[in-house]
Parts: structure tokens; sequence; C-alpha cells
């Protein structure tokens, strides 16, 4: 079974990317020539998402001057704007009310993180599970390099950011519609509703090991740029 709507959360300030987001909301930042936004919407595009519902709040006017209706990208493009900021799960439950008559799962999205997951992996996954919602996992990396000694503490070899043994939310979900109106009102629904789900055993994780990368500072911008257009960093 396919799925056609999705939610992208994209009202994040990204106070640490300053003064590339002084103007703009975080999501909007250029990789490889176009905004994050962009690179996220062709890939769900190639999924067979055909609306688009863009969460957002600080600077919105500049999502909605550069999508548009989202018709030259091929997809209908409908904007949820936050008067105040409401927090992740405030802003998935208002996004949520443009779906109401909706009756099929909806994927919600970080928009400022990119991957090249196969969403047809993750839906054929979550409609065999019989839960109400998915969470998609990533192993969690190590910011720093890893320094190994043997027991004479002479130092044996290093490690460059290797990963750890942990899971970490990767910022996808995939939600039945009846879940919606059970998100926060303003705030995080991994501080409220994910924990309640995960006591009831309605809640499972998709566990991903390809790309996936998300855009906090401007080493982990660098970092991504690097990867996905090496060129740029050549001679540097």
């Amino acid at each position: 079974m396919s799925i056609e709507n999705a939610i992208i959360l994209a009202g994040g300030r990204g106070e640490r990317l300053r003064p590339l987001t002084s103007d703009r909301p975080k999501t909007m930042i250029e990789v490889a020539g176009y905004p994050l936004l962009y690179h996220n919407i062709q890939w769900l595009k190639k999924f067979g998402i055909k609306t688009v519902t863009i969460s957002c709040g600080y600077h919105h006017e500049v999502i909605r001057e550069y999508f548009r209706d989202g018709q030259e990208l091929g997809v209908q493009v409908i904007y949820s704007v936050e008067d105040r900021p409401l927090g992740r799960g405030g802003g998935i439950k208002l996004a949520g009310q443009v779906l109401a008559d909706s009756k099929e799962p909806v994927l919600v999205i970080n928009g400022d993180t990119l991957t090249d997951l196969s969403l047809t992996d993750l839906f054929s996954y979550h409609f065999s599970s019989g839960v109400i919602a998915t969470m998609v996992i990533v192993k969690l990396r190590s910011p720093y390099g890893i320094v190994q000694c043997d027991y004479g503490n002479y130092v044996t070899h290093f490690t460059e950011k290797p990963e750890l043994p942990y899971w970490i939310n990767a910022g996808i979900y995939l939600i039945n519609h009846k879940l919606l109106p059970e998100f926060p009102d303003i705030g995080d629904h991994e501080e409220t509703l994910f924990p309640r789900l995960a006591q009831e055993h309605k809640l499972k994780a998709y566990k991903y090991t390809g790309f996936w990368k998300t855009v906090d500072t401007a080493k982990d911008l660098a970092d991504l740029t690097s990867e996905m257009n090496p060129s740029q960093t050549e001679g540097t």
C-alpha cells in the first residue's frame, strides 16, 4: 500500500547556524545548490507522495515564495503556519488538521534531515506490523574520533567518528491518521505521546543503516556539502 500524504517539519530557527539562518528557516539553507526542503520533496515524490504539508513559522514567507503551490515540482504543497512556536508535537498536530479528511497513514519527517531511505520498505514494514506508529531509528555516530589503548596505556590506534552501539530517532515517522489528534497542542511528542505509546506496545522501530544526515551546526553543513558534492571542497 502506498502513502500519498507527508508532513515536513520546517519551523526551526537554526540558531547554531547563524548568520545563514538570519533571514530564512534552517530548512531553506542550500546544500548542493538547493534548499534542504527541495531535496526532501524530491525524495518524497520519488516514492509516490502527492501532497506535502509544510509545518512552518519562522520566516515562512521564504518557503512559500520558493515552493508556491508545488506545481513546478509535481506535488501539491500546503502550508501549516504557526502563529507562535508550538514545538514539534504541536506542529504535527496543527498540520494534521489539514489532513483531517484523510483516513490513510501520514509520513512525518524533520525537514533538516537528508536520507536515501526506501519509503517503500518503510511502508511495507508499517502495514505488516499492525502498530499505530513506526519510528525510523539510526545508529548513533560519535562526534569525535576514538582513541584506543592497550593495558599499558600505549595508544594502539585511532577510529574516526565510529558508530556506537546505540540507536537514535531519525526524525521520520509513519503515523496512522487516528493518532494525529493525540499529539500535544504545544511541546514535543517524544516527551509525552511516544513514551506512552511505547509502554502500550503501539510504537515500533524501523532500523536503518544507510545514508542519513541531519544539519544542526555549521560543521554538519560542511560535512554534508562535502559528501553530496565533493568537488566543492577539493583543494581546501
